[in-house]
C-alpha cells in the first residue's frame, strides 16, 4: 500500500468529517465548536493537497513551510473547537507560545539537512505540544464519560506517534529530498498511523458532539422557559427515575400560588410571570442539590426531596412559605406581598409517582381550604397520637 494511496484516504476521511461537522453546525446552534472543527478538517484537506503538490516542485521550501504551518493550524482549529464544545476557554496563552516558537523555528528547521534526526525531532515538537494540550484541556474540563476518556487517550496516542516518527525514520530510512517523500517506506508508515488516528479521533469527536447536543436538546425540552425549573414532563421523568432506584425515604411537596388569577388581573401577566419566576427561584435555592424541582401547572409546582423524611419536607415547605410571604418584589412593579400553599407527602412502600402526587395534592387542597398560606401534611403520613387508657 503506497503512501500516496494512504494520503488519498486521509484526505477523503478529512473531507467526510469536514462535511459532517459542517452539517452539525448548520443544523444545530447548540453544537458549540462544530464550525471550528469543520475548519480544522478543512485545513487538513489543504495539507494533503499540498503533499501531492510537493512532488512537482523545483524549490520545495515554500510548499514545505506551508505544509508545516497548515497542519499545525488544522490541529489548532480542532483544539479551539474542542474547547468550545467542552465549554472551557481555549488555552490561548499556551497556543500562542507554541505558534511563536514554531515560527521562530522555521528558519532553523528548513536550513537543516532534510531527513536528519534533529530536523525530524524539532519538526514534530509543535504537533506533540498541541495534541498534549488538547488532551489536557479535555481532562481539565471535568468531563469523564467513556467517550471523553477515549478522546483524551487518542490525543495521547497521537502525541506518541509524532514523537516516534523520528525513530521510525532511523529504522526504515527516509527520503533525501522532500519531493521523494511519497516514495519512501517511512511515508507509508507515517500516513498509516495518521489515517488510523484521524479516523478514530474524528469519529469519537463527532460522537461526543452528537451525544452532548442531544442531551442539551433533551434538557431544554424538559425545562420550563419562564421559571427555569423542569416542566411537567421533565419532572415526571426525573422523579420516576428517582423512585425506580428504590430509595425508601422520599418526600414530595406540592405548592400552589394563592390568588394567582387576581395577580394577573390586577397587575398584568408580565407581573404574574415575574411572581412565578421568583417563586421558582426560591424553591430551587432552598432545595438540596439532589432535589427535583418542577413547574407542573400554570402556578403549580412540585419538589421531590430524595433521602428525606416527612419532617424534612415540612421544614423545607415552611421555610419557603415564610420567605415568600414576606418577600417584596418592587422590580416587578407590584407593591404587595404574596403567599403560597403547600402539601407534603411521604413516599409509601411500593407507591407510584401518580399516587404520591395525588396525596400531596390532597394535602395542598386542605391547605387552600384551611385559609391558604400554610403547609399541610398528607393525613396518611401523620403519626397517630397515643391512646391513653382509662383506669
Amino acid at each position: 500500500m503506497t503512501a500516496a494511496f494512504l494520503l488519498g484516504i486521509n484526505m477523503s476521511v478529512a473531507g467526510i468529517f469536514a462535511v459532517a461537522f459542517a452539517v452539525v453546525a448548520a443544523t444545530n446552534r447548540l453544537a458549540r465548536g462544530a464550525w471550528w472543527l469543520t475548519l480544522g478538517c478543512g485545513m487538513a484537506i489543504i495539507y494533503f493537497v499540498l503533499e501531492f503538490l510537493l512532488r512537482q516542485q523545483v524549490d520545495p521550501a515554500p510548499i514545505g513551510i506551508a505544509l508545516f504551518l497548515v497542519f499545525l493550524a488544522a490541529l489548532s482549529f480542532s483544539l479551539i473547537g474542542g474547547a468550545r464544545h467542552y465549554r472551557v476557554e481555549p488555552p490561548w496563552t499556551a497556543m500562542m507560545a507554541i505558534w511563536i516558537a514554531t515560527l521562530l523555528s522555521v528558519p532553523v528547521i528548513f536550513s537543516m539537512t532534510y531527513g536528519s534526526i534533529p530536523r525530524l525531532v524539532i519538526y514534530q515538537l509543535p504537533y506533540v505540544a498541541i495534541q498534549t494540550l488538547f488532551g489536557v484541556m479535555i481532562w481539565r474540563s471535568g468531563r469523564r464519560q467513556p467517550l471523553d476518556v477515549l478522546l483524551v487517550a487518542l490525543q495521547a496516542v497521537s502525541a506518541v506517534i509524532y514523537m516516534l516518527k523520528p525513530l521510525f525514520a532511523m529504522i526504515v530510512g527516509t527520503a533525501r529530498a522532500p519531493q521523494d517523500y511519497m516514495a519512501t517506506t517511512y511515508a507509508a508508515i507515517s500516513q498509516s498511523g495518521s489515517v488510523v488516528v484521524l479516523m478514530a479521533t474524528g469519529l469519537v469527536m463527532l460522537l461526543v458532539t452528537m451525544r452532548d447536543t442531544t442531551a442539551e436538546m433533551l434538557a431544554r425540552s424538559e425545562t420550563d422557559p419562564l421559571s427555569g425549573v423542569l416542566n411537567r414532563r421533565g419532572f415526571e421523568r426525573r422523579a420516576d427515575e428517582a423512585l425506580a432506584r428504590g430509595d425508601e425515604e422520599m418526600v414530595l411537596i406540592a405548592a400552589d400560588l394563592d390568588h394567582f388569577k387576581q395577580i394577573n388581573d390586577s397587575f398584568g401577566h408580565a407581573a404574574g410571570d415575574g411572581v412565578i419566576a421568583h417563586f421558582a427561584a426560591m424553591l430551587s435555592k432552598a432545595a438540596p442539590p439532589d432535589a427535583i424541582v418542577g413547574r407542573v401547572g400554570g402556578e403549580e409546582f412540585a419538589v421531590l426531596l430524595p433521602a428525606a423524611l416527612l419532617s424534612d419536607g415540612r421544614l423545607y415547605a415552611e421555610s419557603v412559605r415564610a420567605a415568600f410571604a414576606t418577600a417584596k418584589l418592587p422590580v416587578l412593579g407590584v407593591d404587595r406581598h404574596f403567599s403560597a400553599s403547600f402539601g407534603v407527602a411521604q413516599l409509601m412502600q411500593r407507591e407510584s409517582l401518580p399516587g404520591l402526587l395525588h396525596r400531596a395534592d390532597t394535602a395542598l387542597y386542605r391547605a387552600k381550604a384551611g385559609g391558604r398560606n400554610q403547609v399541610r401534611v398528607a393525613l396518611g403520613d401523620l403519626v397517630p397520637a397515643p391512646v391513653c387508657g382509662v383506669a
